[in-house]
């Protein structure tokens, strides 16, 4: 019996199932298919939340705020086939740019993995705008600013003005990625070609150079980012390993530029996150946690109904 405590309050049944007769049973199997509707409008509440948070972009909001914080000084939004006509494009949809996961060892120093040996994160052979491009459009970045890559379920990452304008060759440009030309063969799958098919776009990448990689692969590693980040800006999954991946924010929708740096509480949502959001132009149609979100909710549909019958 599902939940049975539910049915002994409702339904006066005691815990002696061997004594309950025909009438109680009915009962209960017509309190089932009661529950068939609600785990239906379930289903499609949890599909649509899903949706809404994982939909591949196809445009990005920018804007620079002033020192407070919260006034706007310029803002535009563009589209990924507009950025692509207007500004410099980077990468050539062939050459596989990767980030770094975190290294699961005890010793502090390896977990950094200077040579870089492991735990890669093929991102695709990937082409977008650099960040740099987009900020010009509302105003640029002085020494001393930072500048925000969001997405739309809030998380987000900051960059200062030198990673951005004068990023060192181990690191290289910071770009947001719109075309993916060819998959990764293993880990996660991002889609080929624009959004909604490339599903993990509009998606940060670092567009890394070889220089410090043995395979000749182009690598922003947990050294680089040690290397050319500021302390404060360095990411730790779990708070505890290095990892560069966390820099990768899949779904972009947002570039904020903050005058005199960003002052709101790092990884949490900004305080002009609680303003009313700018309508942007997305598509729900290839989010890939839709189908396992409605497969799960057969399930649970399909044990209803048996253990009513």
């Amino acid at each position: 019996m599902l939940f049975p405590w539910i049915y002994h309050e409702e339904e006066g049944l005691t815990v002696n199932y061997g004594s309950c007769n025909r009438h109680d049973s009915e009962q209960q199997l017509m309190h089932r298919i009661r529950l068939v509707p609600c785990v239906i409008a379930a289903i499609l509440l949890c599909g649509l939340a899903n949706a809404a948070c994982a939909a591949p972009t196809t445009a990005v909001h920018v804007v620079k705020y002033a020192d407070d914080g919260t006034t706007i000084l310029n803002e535009t939004t563009v589209t990924y086939p507009w950025m692509e006509a207007n500004l410099p494009v980077q990468g050539d949809g062939k050459t596989h740019y990767y980030h770094q996961g975190p290294v699961f060892v005890d010793d502090k120093e390896w977990q950094w993995d200077a040579n870089e040996t492991t735990n890669f994160k093929d991102e695709g052979a990937v082409k977008g705008t650099d960040v740099k491009d987009l900020c010009t459009l509302v105003g640029g970045m002085n020494a001393g600013d930072e500048v925000m890559i969001k997405a739309p379920d809030g998380y987000h990452v900051e960059f200062g003005y030198e990673n951005i304008y004068k990023p060192q060759p181990r690191q290289g440009p910071v770009v947001i990625c719109w075309y993916n030309g060819e998959d990764t063969p293993v880990g996660e799958r991002q889609g080929v070609g624009y959004p909604p098919a490339y599903f993990t776009g509009m998606r940060l990448v670092f567009f890394a150079d070889t220089s410090v990689n043995s395979e000749g692969k182009h690598v922003f590693g947990n050294n680089d980012m040690r290397a050319v980040m500021q302390p404060a800006t360095i990411h730790l999954f779990d708070d505890l390993y290095p990892s560069t991946s966390g820099y990768t924010v899949k779904w972009i929708d947002e570039v904020k530029v903050y005058t005199g740096g960003y002052h709101g509480t790092k990884g949490a949502l900004a305080k002009s996150l609680e303003e009313t959001p700018t309508t942007l132009v997305t598509t729900t149609a290839k989010s890939p946690l839709l189908p396992f979100t409605c497969i799960g909710g057969i399930v649970i549909l399909l044990l209803l109904i048996r253990r009513g019958s």
